[in-house]
């Protein structure tokens, strides 16, 4: 019996690298950051550095915007001329209607899709899309491959600590007064996504601070679980990034380290000089 060819679908939240997406054919569904009303999707019209730069320059309106449902059913209608089927792997559905619209899309083209709901974005979903490729290649059935991602989702970590409230507060995620009572005390908050939704998990006074408790989340996961790799993640912010590597190098000296830029839909949220660390347990 032939093995079926599959179709690898994610999104631009994945921050997958271009050689791994080229290598894998994976197709990458772009979503929307929109500047002053202008559209634009991601990695195709506007680099993270690019957004980065002009929301710290520019005055004015950052937005998201998930991807036109057209487009997506312009994509499948193409891949089930040569696939038997698809495995999309998208960013949590809390966040983005990303999924939904991927879902409604296949049904609309006559698409076979399984369609995982990652909880997650940035590193972790990169992790899912990874893991599945991986656990095909080694023979193993799709459903089986999707119940073993659904269940490793719930192994996710991804914390992000913004450098000031004004873009949570543009966006409507925090209040005038908590912005002023954060600036004035020098607070921040660490945002976890969890369940699929970024919630606030704590609040701490200074940077120093706020490196020390990731590390200690990170440690309290080591005592009972294992972990590979961890992701460091910027809002271009270089500098920042490479001092929390370089915490986890040593205190961490057998785990893996990766840099990635934070993606633009979420840095619409937080804001430039975000900071965050992210791993997966197993």
């Amino acid at each position: 019996m032939n093995k079926p060819k599959i179709a690898w679908i994610t999104d631009t939240t994945a921050s997958l690298s271009k050689e791994f997406i080229n290598k894998h054919h994976i197709h990458v569904i772009p979503l929307h950051v929109v500047i002053n009303d202008k559209f634009y999707k991601e990695t195709i019209d506007i680099t993270e550095e690019d957004f980065y730069n002009r929301m710290k320059n520019e005055d004015g309106k950052f937005q998201s915007s998930q991807p036109n449902i057209g487009d997506i059913v312009d994509l499948y209608e193409r891949l089930k001329e040569e696939y038997d089927f698809g495995v999309a792997i998208h960013a949590s559905s809390t966040l983005t209607g990303t999924y939904q619209t991927s879902v409604m899309a296949a049904e609309m083209a006559g698409f076979k899709l399984f369609a995982i709901d990652s909880h997650t974005g940035s590193y972790p979903l990169s992790f899912l899309v990874k893991r599945g490729i991986d656990l095909v290649e080694r023979g193993l059935e799709i459903g089986e491959v999707v119940d073993q991602l659904n269940k490793l989702r719930e192994h996710t970590r991804l914390f992000l600590v913004p450098s000031n409230l004004d873009q949570l507060h543009k966006s409507g995620r925090v209040s005038g007064s908590q912005k002023i009572l954060a600036s004035l005390f020098n607070i921040k908050p660490i945002l976890s996504i969890e369940d699929g939704a970024a919630k606030i998990k704590d609040k701490v006074r200074t940077e120093k601070k706020a490196h020390a408790w990731l590390v200690n989340h990170l440690k309290e996961d080591l005592e009972t679980k294992s972990v590979q790799k961890v992701a460091i993640v910027h809002a271009n912010d270089q500098e920042k990034a490479d001092g929390l590597e370089k915490i986890i190098n040593e205190t961490f000296p057998t785990i893996e380290t990766e840099k990635l830029m934070l993606i633009t839909v979420a840095g619409v949220h937080t804001g430039v000089g975000t900071l965050g660390l992210s791993w997966v347990t197993e």
